[in-house]
């Protein structure tokens, strides 16, 4: 389950560090836009995961009835969460285009960085719609324990994204004017469009689950929103380190926010490989839970531990060995690879305690116990990230600050949801 888990889910930073490597290296003022996709990006993914904490909360329910071997009785669910959360994207998208210019403004974008950071929303975010579609199908097929053919159309959409990305930002001689960041806007929206219809098509030759939305509301659709609303939050608190991150970048300089921005990027890239053994845990572990077969959930958590460290502890080694190239990969501006070389080695060393704050998320959301992992985070954001990030600022730690920052508040999410999985779940294995 967790390496097609793992490959859909680097669909949506693949998407983005795509962006990022070929509009790095356009001709037109490469920097500008770089970081110009990275404000963007940093914005788009606030959104999208705020609104796409629907998959995780409807995998866990599925999983959960499923395991209890009475899926029939939440057949009707997936359709009606679709349904909401597709509405509440049209909204979003009603309510922050028209103030694009003033929402970029606050990440400290300006002149020619907050012209590009428009014209790339203004387009991007007509994709938005979709990438909430497919996630909430994705959450779906995950609690039928199904991740192939969400891996199926992750690829159908990273590759379609890769291919129209080199088309229309380069263009080609003769037929077509490269267009630049604009190119890299259209293309992204593509694939998401293309993503959305393939995640319905499966949905509905592989599966009984219906996409046309019947009322009244499933009895756990009240669940489902409780649920939402604690990953909301969540979410919220999340993207409030997010947003201070890339604030504080943007105000160090046009460089430094290029840098953070392919820094970023790959960490994001790291996390969701990590992510896909989470995405294990959280089918799995619902199922375990709603068949209270609390002994294997134990040893599933333990098993997902040593693997996230493995995999952490490779990620980690490989990225010391392509250090270099990686970075021309994405720019071949000097001042902006300096800045990105000062700060790689922490993205690196963060992986293997990413891995173990990713896994007790995954297996957190798969037993629907989602005030927990609020709160964790809350915790971690406001007494944690902030008050380091202001620290090592006023000592003049620029980007270097940042990632130690984040480091730590990674150490204060993983270690309180260690501990309380073991308090909570090992004595109930003495009843098992």
């Amino acid at each position: 389950m967790a390496i097609p888990a793992l490959i859909s889910g680097i669909s949506e930073p693949i998407l983005s560090i795509t962006d990022t490597a070929i509009v790095g290296n356009i001709n037109t003022n490469p920097v500008e836009s770089l970081a110009a996709v990275g404000i963007v990006g940093t914005f788009l993914s606030m959104l999208i995961w705020i609104l796409g904490q629907t998959r995780s909360a409807i995998s866990a329910i599925v999983s959960q009835y499923l395991g209890a071997n009475n899926l029939g009785a939440v057949k009707n669910l997936p359709a009606q969460a679709i349904f909401i959360v597709t509405s509440l994207s049209l909204f979003i998208i009603a309510g922050t285009y028209p103030f694009a210019n003033q929402i970029f403004k606050l990440y400290n974008a300006s002149g020619l960085i907050l012209d590009y950071s428009v014209i790339y929303y203004k387009i991007r975010v007509f994709g938005f719609p979709f990438t909430l579609f497919t996630i909430a199908v994705f959450g779906t097929f995950r609690g039928l324990q199904n991740t192939y053919h969400p891996m199926i159309v992750a690829i159908i959409g990273a590759s379609a994204n890769i291919i129209l990305d080199f088309v229309l930002v380069y263009g080609i001689s003769g037929y077509l004017e490269p267009m630049n960041i604009e190119g890299a806007a259209y293309a992204s929206v593509i694939a998401q469009i293309l993503m959305a219809l393939f995640s319905a098509y499966f949905l509905l030759k592989k599966t009984t689950i219906p996409l046309i939305p019947t009322f009244p509301f499933n009895k756990e659709i009240w669940r489902f929103v409780v649920m939402i609303l604690n990953l909301f939050v969540r979410t919220v608190a999340l993207n409030i380190t997010l947003y201070f991150a890339t604030r504080f970048a943007t105000g160090y300089g046009k460089n430094y926010i290029a840098a953070y921005t392919i820094a970023i990027n790959l960490w994001f890239l790291g996390a969701f490989i990590i992510d896909g053994y989470a995405g294990a845990g959280n089918i799995m572990s619902g199922r375990l839970y709603g068949a209270k077969n609390y002994k294997d959930l134990i040893n599933l958590n333990k098993k997902l531990i040593k693997i996230g460290l493995i995999v952490g502890v490779v990620l980690t080694l490989f990225g010391f060995v392509i250090y270099k190239p990686i970075g021309i990969l994405f720019t071949k501006d000097p001042e902006v690879l300096t800045r990105f070389y000062d700060v790689f080695w922490i993205v690196l060393i963060m992986q293997p305690i990413c891995a173990i704050a990713f896994i007790f998320d995954g297996i957190f959301k798969g037993l629907g116990k989602m005030s927990t992992l609020r709160n964790v985070l809350l915790l971690s954001t406001f007494l944690v990230f902030i008050p380091i990030l202001y620290g090592l600022d006023y000592f003049d730690f620029k980007l270097n600050g940042i990632f130690i920052a984040l480091t730590f508040w990674m150490i204060a999410r993983a270690l309180p949801l260690l501990i309380n999985f073991r308090k909570q779940f090992i004595p109930l294995t003495k009843n098992n």
